[in-house]
C-alpha cells in the first residue's frame, strides 16, 4: 500500500511542474486524494461491501469535486490535474500513467448492462472537458483532445480531436480526415438522402424525356397494303 501512495505521489511530482514539495502535493492535491479515497472504496466493493463504498466514494466528491464509482477499475499513478467534474463510472477500467485533467467523462451511453463504460490503456493523456462514452477502448499511448466527444474505439498511438472525435495523428503521421475520419451517423444519413435524391431526380428527368417525346405517326391509307 506504501509502494502505491509512492508512486501516486511521484506520478503528481513527473506530471505537474507546479508541484513544488512533498507536504504541498500530499495535502493540497485534491486529484491524490481522490485516487486515495478510491483505492478505500474499491476495496470495499469488492468485499461486497457496496453502501460503505459509495459513502467513501461520495464523501471524496464532496471534497475533491470528483465521483469515481467504486466498482471502476485504475492502474498505477493515474494523475488527475485540477480534477474538478471528472466522472469515471462503474465499470470503467483505466491502466497505467494515464493523465486526466479537468472537467472529464468517462461514462456511458444509456441504461446497458455489464460492460457499459470505456476502458482506457496507459499513458493515455485526456484533456479537459473530453467525453469517453460507452464501451469502447482507447489505445495505449492515445491523446485525447479537449472537448472532444469519443463514441467509438481509438486505436494505438492516436489523437482524437473533435464532435464526434476523429482521429488526426496515428503513430506521429498526420491523417487525412477525409479517408480516416470515425464514423459519423449524421454524415452518413446525409450523404445517403442526397444518393436517393439524385436516384429520384434521374428518374424524373427519364420520365419527362418519355412524356414529351413525339409519339409514332399512324399509317395512312395509302400506306396500307392492298
Amino acid at each position: 500500500m506504501f509502494k502505491s501512495i509512492r508512486s501516486d505521489v511521484r506520478a503528481v511530482f513527473d506530471n505537474d511542474p507546479a508541484a513544488r514539495s512533498l507536504f504541498e502535493v500530499v495535502f493540497t492535491y485534491s486529484g491524490l486524494h481522490a485516487i486515495w479515497a478510491h483505492r478505500v472504496a474499491h476495496k470495499l466493493y469488492k468485499w461486497r461491501r457496496f453502501t460503505l463504498a459509495r459513502f467513501v466514494s461520495q464523501t471524496s466528491r464532496f471534497f475533491t469535486g470528483i465521483e469515481i464509482h467504486p466498482g471502476a477499475t485504475i492502474g498505477n499513478r493515474l494523475f488527475i490535474d485540477h480534477g474538478m467534474g471528472v466522472v469515471i463510472g462503474e465499470t470503467c477500467e483505466i491502466g497505467d500513467d494515464v493523465v486526466i485533467y479537468q472537467g472529464v467523462t468517462l461514462g456511458g451511453t444509456g441504461k446497458e448492462k455489464g460492460k457499459r463504460h470505456p476502458t482506457i490503456g496507459s499513458n493515455v493523456v485526456i484533456g479537459s472537458g473530453a467525453k469517453v462514452l460507452g464501451s469502447i477502448t482507447i489505445g495505449d499511448q492515445s491523446n485525447i483532445g479537449s472537448n472532444s466527444v469519443v463514441l467509438k474505439e481509438v486505436p494505438p498511438n492516436s489523437t482524437v480531436v473533435g464532435i464526434p472525435g476523429q482521429i488526426v495523428r496515428q503513430h506521429g503521421r498526420k491523417v487525412d480526415r477525409l479517408s480516416h475520419q470515425m464514423p459519423d451517423p449524421s454524415r452518413d444519413a446525409i450523404c445517403e438522402l442526397r444518393r436517393q435524391i439524385g436516384e429520384l431526380q434521374r428518374e424524373l428527368e427519364q420520365v419527362r424525356r418519355d412524356a414529351y417525346r413525339e409519339p409514332p405517326r399512324a399509317a395512312g391509307n395509302g400506306d396500307r397494303q392492298q
